[in-house]
């Protein structure tokens, strides 16, 4: 029998930072839940950009709060912030909210007061999981999301919604997915979503699948694609043979991006 979450209230702050000669800029958020005295911390993670003696610092500046809150307690912890960043590091004033889940309202928080600094673009390609999506027009970006912080944000990273649920259980229908551009080299064995052409521009679609190529090498040692395979995970879905003409690899799968409150 499931248990519906309890909304309880929390504390925040914003985190400034402001560099000579600058002006602030908010670099971060910090959480209480004070009713489990525990601290939930985002911050920028951009720092080694600035061209400032204080960045060595501030990169460390997460991780210290984090190490503060378990040697002195989450609320002790903000306590002090409050007190004593007066400085490159301010806080703002306390201010109160109400959430179920203090970790999806920290990343809706830092999404509306830090800047975008470092933010995935929301690509509106619906990528398909099972059967291909609606005809549609690809690569509108329709907002952005903070990368989680295992992941190394690189030119050209991007998240889109997957639809369906041939990649199950990977891939649940209707998750948000962070896709890389594929970097070279063999491709077998990863999950790649992929663009099928259609008829015209206007007909372009998506897909999730893991792809398999088969090659035939001809006496000269060059080859050629005998057969590609898209394949599924749900056992439930089969899978498609395409040929290379037919499709082009818009991105790697990477992971899921959590979902927001």
């Amino acid at each position: 029998m499931s248990t519906a979450l309890q909304i309880r209230p929390l504390d925040y702050i914003v985190l400034e930072v402001c560099l000579p000669g600058g002006r602030p800029e908010n670099a971060g958020v910090i959480l209480l839940d004070k009713e489990a005295d525990q601290l939930y911390v985002k911050a920028r993670r951009d720092w080694d950009s600035f061209e400032t003696e204080e960045a060595d610092v501030l990169c460390e500046l997460e991780g210290m709060i984090e190490s503060m809150a378990r040697d002195q307690g989450a609320a002790a912890t903000l306590a002090y912030i409050e007190s004593a960043f007066s400085g490159v590091v301010r806080a703002t004033d306390r201010q109160s909210t109400m959430a179920a889940d203090p970790e999806a309202r920290l990343r809706r928080l830092y999404r509306e007061n830090v800047n975008s600094v470092g933010a995935i673009p929301v690509i509106q390609l619906s990528a398909a999981a099972g059967a291909l999506s609606e005809e549609q027009l690809p690569g509108e970006v329709i907002g952005s999301v903070d990368p989680p912080g295992n992941v190394r944000v690189v030119p050209g990273i991007f998240a889109a919604r997957v639809i369906g649920r041939s990649m199950e259980p990977l891939i649940p229908d209707g998750s948000l997915c962070l896709f890389r551009p594929h970097g070279g080299g063999s491709r077998n064995g990863q999950k790649l979503l992929i663009e099928k052409y259609g008829s015209s521009d206007a007909t372009a679609q998506f897909t999730v699948k893991v792809y398999r190529s088969e090659k035939r090498v001809h006496e000269d040692g060059t080859w050629e694609h005998e057969r590609i395979r898209m394949i599924p995970l749900n056992p439930e879905f089969e899978e498609w043979n395409l040929t290379p003409d037919e499709f082009k690899v818009i991105g790697e799968f990477v992971a899921i991006l959590p979902s927001e409150e």
